[in-house]
């Protein structure tokens, strides 16, 4: 077979042709890459001691990993995100929890506690987040909808915006308040589109069950899913709305530059999904094929959905909703073995993901556990295209980098 580019070679794998070797990611969004303090580390293994730890998604603490990395590891993909905050004023540096060297975004000005912990407070004085002394990632402080619904949503965008992940929001979503964010951001993917053979990501959220988490508080959304479905669903239409706006300007100014397009709905627990597959097919997935219609109709982006946990009863409805895509591929998780993902839904969807397990393996297991762990996985899911090489969510600060580069290591193998 011809050797394929990085993009060929993705996008071959999402239309289920075998690709000329396994792809593979890291980074491409943030829930497939690697916490700064992890990066770090990972930096000076491999004796790099130029470039920078960049912290672009400071909720997650995730790194944005530097071109000269991904060109080491063999990494397929890229997140758009990169085309924002290039210059040096645009960061300024830290140290993150374990003495790691970092920067964060020159935005992000958290308050630090004598005791080691930070609060970050909007410009109402809201306590938006919070991060523990020691900690490796800011948690959600403000549910603006926590005690009750509005009578109406008018002040929906007011509320959103108090929520940990849209007030700090990574790139290039913290530049979409600028006067032609997006004839800018159109020019700075074609520059990077015309430098790169590596295919493209763009995060757009478009959540539906996620916010409802967001504005309620989780506990109380999940009792709403089965005691109030009408706010359910006007809240979703509410939200459809928008993401439909933000589509609207995605596919116009985005298509033909970027590749992928990343929505997020994490669905399941460790040991079950959040709600009934019932509950699912009514509330929820008639909103996930409105945004998949869109993009389909309008781009020839692929579309990605993020969803964690134990979702193995839902997948079937995921495809049929017109995802492409679907990841981390928590095998970890209850009812998501390797072999039955693939047997029961590999022709149907693209497994992004699953390719070790870092809960348990990658930041426990030895060096040689590690490798045969993912040469394991890559035998299982590296059938008929349909998969692409990535670890099953972030690599957090708990994982040593010499088992980083042993999941590396197995990968470079297959590919032989």
């Amino acid at each position: 077979m011809a050797k394929m580019t990085p993009r060929e070679r993705v996008l071959a794998s999402i239309n289920h042709q075998n690709p000329d070797t396994l792809p593979m990611d890291l980074g491409s969004n943030v829930s497939t890459g690697i916490s700064g303090q992890a990066y770090g580390k990972l930096k000076e293994y491999l004796g790099i001691t130029t470039g920078h730890n960049r912290i672009y998604d400071v909720v997650q603490q995730v790194a944005q990993p530097e071109i000269q990395v991904l060109d080491i590891i063999g990494a397929d993909c890229l997140d758009v995100g990169r085309v924002f905050n290039t210059a040096d004023e645009d960061w300024y540096d830290v140290t993150l929890s374990g003495g790691i060297p970092a920067q964060w975004p020159s935005w992000f000005r958290p308050r630090h506690n004598p005791d080691g912990s930070y609060d970050y407070f909007d410009s109402e004085g809201t306590h938006i987040a919070r991060m523990p002394k020691g900690g490796m990632c800011f948690d959600q402080q403000c549910f603006p909808y926590k005690d009750e619904f509005p009578e109406n949503f008018d002040d929906l965008d007011h509320a959103m915006g108090k929520v940990i992940w849209s007030n700090l929001v990574h790139s290039p979503w913290d530049h979409s308040s600028e006067k032609y964010f997006w004839e800018d951001f159109r020019a700075r993917c074609q520059v990077l589109r015309a430098g790169t053979d590596r295919a493209l990501m763009v995060t757009c959220g478009c959540n539906f069950f996620e916010w409802g988490t967001f504005l309620r508080r989780m506990e109380n959304f999940l009792m709403d899913i089965y005691e109030d479905e009408d706010q359910i669903i006007a809240l979703n239409e509410q939200l459809l709305e928008r993401h439909l706006a933000t589509l609207e300007n995605a596919c116009k100014y985005l298509d033909g530059y970027v590749d992928l397009l990343r929505f997020g709905d994490d669905l399941g627990m460790n040991n079950n999904m959040f709600m009934s597959l019932e509950k699912y097919r009514k509330l929820f997935k008639p909103y996930h094929i409105k945004i998949n219609e869109y993009v389909h109709k309008h781009s020839s982006m692929k579309t990605f959905l993020h969803s964690c946990g134990s979702i193995f009863p839902v997948i079937g409805d995921l495809a049929e909703a017109g995802f492409d895509i679907v990841s981390p591929v928590q095998t970890s998780a209850a009812n998501m073995d390797a072999e039955m993902l693939k047997k029961t839904w590999g022709k149907d969807i693209t497994f992004w993901g699953g390719g070790c397990n870092n809960r348990q393996v990658l930041n426990h297991g030895t060096p040689e556990e590690v490798y045969e762990h993912c040469r394991r996985k890559i035998d299982i899911f590296f059938q008929d295209g349909g998969y692409i090489f990535n670890q099953e969510h972030n690599i957090l600060g708990d994982v040593p980098p010499e088992n980083i580069m042993a999941m590396y290591r197995a990968v470079e193998d297959a590919r032989r």
